[in-house]
């Protein structure tokens, strides 16, 4: 079996009025009605004028005979803010915000630009029974990527897909898909687990635990580490160790149950780190790059230029499970690399920046279990 890490780089749905080629009028039109008639459904009282205005812009958003069209959602939660007789016009019956409770939504669908695409296209060439995935928005975005996106590029969808909100308020999370055989058998999150020092995680360590197609059990915890990018240097570090020791001991407990475990995911820090220390010198931990033959392309790092330094994504793997490792390495086709595009290869579909699947290249291990 093949187990991979990718980081998708905010794998995300956007308002459907905002697909199409540039930013179209009717795209604006539509915004521009969603947003007026929120501000209106939100006053105390509704005037005559308000109601005439509520009908016309339900009309411009397609909503005056469903709740639901192409661009947007009128959510009517509790109460009723209009009702649709099947002869005469639609009716406004609320008077005012406290006669019910809802709004109008955009109706939103997986972007499925080149980019997006070319995610799907890393997928494809890698083909993991195991996936974990760092930087998705929700479990909807995934199953609308696996269902929409990745038989676009003539890549076979995901069977199992799991995701659990986390901690991080911009839905980047970390989520695990796998193939038909390789089933999710059980879920933990660890969102609210603390320290002396408040929550732990930033987004989670997701631990997910899988019925391998040979029936062994795999416990994957995928995890995405706080960041360089936000506040102090010293805070920052202290928040990932305070990370890495907490997955470090979540491993050690795993470890009196099961022999195979992977500690994967996006962990932003080199391995000679001090805040990735509990991780690499008190767990016995061994990373997939330590196998003979593992292939990095000349290029240790999967960050960006695949410099040392940029070594941040990994496949760890308890002893027992590094013992079954057959083969890995780093997959840099969907990475644009250099000012220009040219310090490695990379898929003929990226012709830019912009259009790369991820800054980060997908990490594997093949496991004979």
């Amino acid at each position: 079996m093949k187990l991979a890490s990718f980081n998708v780089e905010n794998l995300f749905m956007r308002a459907r009025a905002l697909s199409g080629p540039g930013f179209s009028e009717e795209g604006k039109t539509i915004l521009k009605a969603q947003a007026d008639i929120n501000a209106i459904l939100g006053k105390d009282k509704y005037t005559a004028n308000d109601k005439k205005k509520i009908v016309e812009l339900l009309e411009v958003l397609g909503l005056k005979k469903s709740d639901e069209n192409k661009y947007a959602i009128l959510r009517q939660n509790r109460g009723h803010l209009v009702k649709r007789p099947q002869s005469g016009p639609i009716q406004v019956v609320a008077d005012g915000r406290g006669d019910w409770i809802g709004w109008v939504d955009l109706t939103v669908e997986q972007v499925n630009e080149e980019a997006t695409r070319n995610t799907a296209r890393v997928m494809k060439e890698i083909d993991a029974d195991v996936l974990g995935v760092v930087e998705a928005e929700s479990r909807p975005a995934l199953v609308r990527f696996c269902k929409d996106v990745m038989p676009s590029v003539e890549a076979t969808p995901y069977d199992h897909i799991m995701l659990i909100d986390g901690n991080d308020d911009r839905g980047i999370d970390v989520g695990l898909m796998t193939r038909k055989k390789f089933e999710i058998v059980s879920i933990a999150s660890h969102v609210d687990d603390e320290d002396e020092d408040g929550l732990i995680f930033s987004r989670d360590c997701a631990q997910f635990e899988v019925q391998t197609a040979a029936g062994n059990s795999l416990v994957v915890l995928a995890n995405h580490f706080k960041s360089k990018g936000f506040g102090s240097q010293a805070t920052s570090n202290a928040k990932r160790k305070r990370q890495a020791a907490r997955t470090a001991t979540i491993y050690r407990q795993l470890r009196q149950q099961h022999d195979f475990i992977a500690v994967i995911g996006d962990f932003n820090d080199t391995p000679d780190s001090d805040p990735l220390s509990p991780l690499f010198h008190q767990t016995g931990l061994k990373d997939i790059s330590e196998l003979d033959g593992f292939d990095d392309g000349g290029r240790p790092g999967t960050f960006k230029n695949g410099t040392a330094s940029n070594k941040i994504d990994y496949v760890l793997l308890s002893p027992a499970l590094f013992d079954k490792a057959t083969a890995g390495g780093i997959f840099r086709l969907g990475v644009w690399g250099g000012k220009n595009g040219d310090l490695f290869p990379h898929f003929p579909t990226i012709t830019r920046e912009v259009e790369a699947a991820s800054d980060h290249a997908a990490i594997w291990a093949e496991l004979n279990i």
